[in-house]
């Protein structure tokens, strides 16, 4: 269950500006239920909301993972990631992590300078406040999916095809790549949605089996819905599906309808 806000992560090229209407809006909300094996482990959360930096209006994206039942009694994870992302840009201004991971917690804010391309992170489980350096366009970890889902030629990629991005992740930037292995009709709780695939490509040895140990099916449609994702673990498999949703700027296309 460590890090399960991480397997909602799509990433995207930098440094574009959206040439497409959003896919996503104010009040948009997503429930994810997560299963370990055929344990139902628990849940996690999606919602956009607004808020104010500078004087600007921008978005302000909420990502929550938690245990629940019986596993929080093996292994309690309370997980808390924000973003405030600028609505022409898709840009982050800022970005909150505090997580309590069976343990190991972190509680931190990011701030950054787009200016001097500099990212201020404030450690407030040490009280520290150290300053790196990061590439211009540079991603927080929740920032990244909402980024991606604009992309303007996500509807075009081939088969093979990877977008790459500058990602800030515990204290470090890396170069994170997501390929695109191609389109699938997949039967949800909905009915069945045309999606498309993508496998991020992830560290190998701690956490997961193989580089393209996870794989994630986005809704081909407008919206770009994170549907179902599957990660292949050291110990074991974790699959998450798509509970509810709420506030979609655009219709949820089911191609057809669930039968009761």
């Amino acid at each position: 269950m460590k890090k399960i806000i991480l397997l909602f992560i799509l990433t995207a090229t930098v440094g574009f500006k959206p040439q497409r209407e959003s896919a996503f809006d104010n009040g948009e909300q997503f429930l994810f239920k997560i299963n370990y094996g055929f344990l139902n482990a628990g849940y996690a959360t999606l919602e956009v909301k607004e808020a104010t930096i500078n004087s600007k209006n921008v978005f302000h994206v909420i990502g929550k993972g938690y245990t629940t039942g019986i596993s929080k009694f093996f292994f309690k994870v309370e997980d808390n990631y924000e973003s405030y992302i600028d609505k022409e840009t898709g840009n982050p201004y800022q970005y909150v992590r505090k997580i309590d991971e069976g343990g190991y917690t972190k509680n931190q804010e990011g701030f950054f300078n787009t200016t001097d391309n500099k990212i201020l992170v404030k450690d407030y489980k040490h009280n520290t406040e150290k300053t790196f350096s990061i590439p211009k366009n540079t991603q927080d970890i929740l920032s990244s999916f909402y980024y991606l889902r604009n992309y303007p030629n996500i509807d075009k990629m081939k088969a093979g095809e990877f977008v790459a991005i500058d990602m800030f992740f515990d204290d470090k930037t890396t170069k994170f790549r997501l390929k695109f292995v191609g389109r699938e009709d997949i039967r949800t709780k909905f009915g069945f949605v045309s999606t498309m695939i993508f496998r991020p490509l992830v560290q190998t040895g701690r956490v997961f089996k193989e580089e393209e140990s996870v794989t994630l099916w986005i809704s081909d449609d407008d919206n770009k819905v994170p549907v179902r994702i599957k990660a292949s673990l050291l110990v074991g498999a974790i699959k998450a599906d798509l509970e509810s949703y709420k506030g979609l700027k655009h219709p949820f296309k089911v191609k057809k309808k669930k039968r009761d």
